[in-house]
């Protein structure tokens, strides 16, 4: 199943990253920071509400979790978001177990489960990658890389598991706010992004890479959405020609007497929400220029006319006569400013930390580690790599040593000189260092160095491994 709207039969809406401030306005946007402030305040509150009495937010299925997105995106802290006031019941430490347990997310997971858990674990303070000793959010998202189509995460027919892998992979930074994966794989990303670009400047949901009849198909203003702010959270300016002709795409659909973009079912909360966050993502503002109408109207201004007051629900259609939980956190997060993730706000709570995560391997508990392999000819391949650590930490030969035997795809590594001791790597996959070109390793998105086999390799380590100078 493919992230969605609820409108589709299921909602899987996605998290902040990079906001757009919106505190400011130019003299031509036409809803005010007053309001704006309203409509976050009371949007919290509706979200709040939304809490099971056990303190979750998501269950089996489809859910409410990407309430963490607009939460992070309106400034409220996950760990602050408790039933009833108990905080041994806070939305962050359920979610947490949630996403610990070995059932989660199912028996037959998708890549954009893991995606949508990335997103939300991100915004609520919760490390990705360190989720618990044996839960990487990052290695399950390697483990759906495309070997014969670089660049692809799960299917390339589902089109949007890329999009929401640039989004997760390039949104969930490092806490101190570093990527974690390296350029070559961010650039096979945008590299299939751009081969689906629509003729009219926007995007589907399915494929249209190779497909003329599909790239002549009109957009959808949602997908569009995304697409551009995975652009952007990958490094790409707004600026560019593909941001440009997905700015020019939308502005195409807006209603001149609402604001609203005209989406494939019609004017809706759901794909205006989407589009808004595409936009903040690439920092353009929604509330002046382009996105301004000719009756001066924009598309915040529709978002905030389908806000119900004081209850600070959003309703789906205009004609609605209540609240949809979908439709909620998608303005919420589209009126607060958020793109497709953000850092997690400060907590509130007292001695209750920005972030929680696993801090060591837990020795003979079975985990996995994301690693990518760049040999500086024949592309970067990419996989999860499953090991029993023995101690707290490991090390870089143990890891390319269980990805030969034990890595989804297979074949990311076939072989390594040294097999053994903590000396440099000498060859790797065939490839022998060569003057100035040998095999380096970065962690987390840190510098590259001579890449050991002692290298220590820590819990929740994204492992980038290239020959070059």
């Amino acid at each position: 199943m493919s992230l969605s709207l609820s409108r589709r039969s299921a909602v899987t809406a996605a998290t902040v990253l990079g906001a757009l401030a919106l505190t400011t306005l130019p003299a031509a946007a036409t809803t005010t920071p007053a309001q704006l402030t309203v409509a976050r305040t009371n949007g919290v509150g509706y979200l709040k509400s939304l809490q099971a009495p056990d303190g979750s937010y998501a269950g089996a299925g489809l859910s409410n979790e990407w309430a963490f997105s607009a939460f992070a995106a309106a400034g409220t802290a996950a760990v602050d978001v408790t039933p009833g006031g108990d905080t041994a019941k806070n939305a962050r430490t359920v979610y947490r177990d949630l996403l610990s347990t070995s059932g989660w997310p199912s028996s037959s997971p998708v890549v954009t489960d893991y995606e949508r858990g990335m997103l939300n674990a991100y915004a609520a303070g919760i490390d990705p990658a360190r989720v618990s000793a044996s839960r990487n959010l990052v290695a399950d998202v390697y483990g759906y890389w495309q070997t014969a189509e670089p660049g692809y995460f799960g299917p390339s027919a589902n089109f949007n598991g890329t999009v929401f892998a640039a989004l997760a992979l390039n949104g969930a930074k490092t806490r101190s706010g570093q990527g974690r994966i390296p350029q070559v794989l961010r650039d096979a990303m945008v590299t299939r992004i751009r081969a689906n670009q629509h003729n009219d400047g926007g995007w589907n949901f399915s494929r249209a890479e190779g497909d003329p009849g599909q790239q002549a198909a009109t957009s959808d203003i949602d997908m569009t959405g995304a697409a551009m702010a995975a652009l952007c959270v990958s490094g790409v300016p707004n600026t560019d020609a593909g941001v440009i002709k997905a700015k020019a795409f939308l502005k195409s659909k807006l209603v001149a007497n609402s604001g609203a973009f005209n989406g494939m079912f019609g004017a809706n909360t759901d794909s205006n929400g989407w589009a808004v966050s595409g936009l903040n993502a690439c920092g353009v503002n929604a509330q002046t220029g382009d996105f301004l109408t000719s009756m001066g109207k924009t598309p915040v201004d529709f978002l905030i006319a389908q806000q119900f007051n004081p209850g600070g629900g959003f309703r789906y259609l205009p004609g609605d006569t209540s609240p949809s939980a979908y439709a909620s956190i998608d303005g919420l997060r589209a009126v607060a400013g958020g793109g497709f993730t953000a850092a997690p706000p400060v907590p509130t709570a007292t001695g209750a930390p920005q972030w929680v995560g696993q801090g060591s391997f837990t020795s003979g508990t079975a985990t996995k580690v994301a690693l990518s392999v760049d040999d500086g000819t024949d592309g970067v391949t990419v996989c999860s790599v499953a090991l029993t650590p023995t101690g707290a930490t490991t090390t870089l030969g143990a890891v390319l040593d269980a990805a030969t035997s034990g890595a989804t795809p297979s074949g990311c590594v076939t072989g390594v000189t040294p097999s053994s001791g903590t000396g440099a790597l000498t060859s790797l996959n065939g490839r022998a260092n060569s003057g100035s070109d040998t095999w380096k390793v970065s962690i987390d998105g840190s510098a590259f160095t001579t890449a050991t086999r002692g290298t220590t390799v820590g819990v929740g380590d994204t492992i980038a491994v290239r020959r070059g100078a």
